[in-house]
C-alpha cells in the first residue's frame, strides 16, 4: 500500500514516529512531496524555539530512510487539480504522481471523498489506519512502546503510553491497544 502523508500528519511528533515507525515495519511506502515536507517545517515555526530545526533533521532522515517516497509534481498539473481550498491541491498532486492508494489527512473538509475517488484513492485519518494496521498483525504494540520510550528519554520524565498517544490525536488506538491486551508488551500505566 503506498499512502500520500499530509503536512498535518507530520507535524504532532507522536503521530508522525507511530506512522513512520509502521512504514518501517513494512505496512505501508510513504509518499511526501518537497512542498509537503516544507509545510511541516514552516508549521514548527509555531511551535517552541528550536522545533524547525528538529524537523529539519527528521526531515533528513526520512528522505535518507525512504528516498523512492519523494514526488514533485509539475507545477501545471497541480493546478489543474480542483479542491475547495486550492492551496492543498499539491497534496493531491503528490498523491496521484506518487501513485498512493491513500491520502492520510486530519483535513476532512478539504479533501472530500468524491474528489478523492475520481482519482482513485481514499482519504484516512491516522487514528482508524494505525487501528487497522493492528488488526493486520503489524507490530503496531512494538511502534507504541518504542515512541513511549523515546518521549521519556527526551523528556526525562515517565510517560504512560494511553495518554501519550490520545493527546497526539490517536485516542481509538490507545483504546485498541489496550484491549489487545498488549499492555505488557506496552507500558499503558507507568
Amino acid at each position: 500500500m503506498r499512502i500520500a502523508l499530509d503536512a498535518c500528519v507530520l507535524v504532532p511528533t507522536i503521530m508522525r514516529e507511530m506512522l513512520l515507525g509502521t512504514a518501517a515495519e513494512g505496512a505501508f511506502a510513504p509518499i511526501w512531496s518537497p512542498r509537503i515536507l516544507e509545510e511541516w517545517a514552516w508549521a514548527t515555526r509555531r511551535l517552541p524555539e528550536g522545533a524547525e530545526a528538529v524537523a529539519h533533521i527528521a526531515i533528513a532522515r526520512m528522505r535518507a530512510r525512504w528516498p523512492e517516497a519523494e514526488v514533485t509534481p509539475l507545477p501545471e498539473f497541480t493546478l489543474s487539480l480542483s479542491l475547495p481550498d486550492p492551496g492543498d491541491r499539491h497534496v493531491l498532486a503528490a498523491a496521484i504522481i506518487g501513485e498512493a492508494d491513500t491520502l492520510l489527512t486530519l483535513n476532512r473538509k478539504d479533501f472530500p471523498t468524491r474528489t478523492l475517488a475520481r482519482h482513485g484513492l481514499l482519504r484516512r485519518d491516522p487514528d482508524e489506519l494505525l487501528i487497522e494496521f493492528l488488526t493486520e498483525g503489524y507490530d503496531v504494540a512494538g511502534v507504541a512502546e518504542s515512541v513511549r520510550a523515546e518521549a521519556e528519554r527526551l523528556s526525562g520524565q515517565p510517560h504512560a503510553a494511553a495518554p501519550l498517544l490520545k493527546r497526539a490525536g490517536l485516542p481509538r488506538l490507545a483504546r485498541a491497544l489496550a484491549r489487545e491486551g498488549t499492555r505488557g508488551a506496552i507500558n499503558t500505566n507507568s
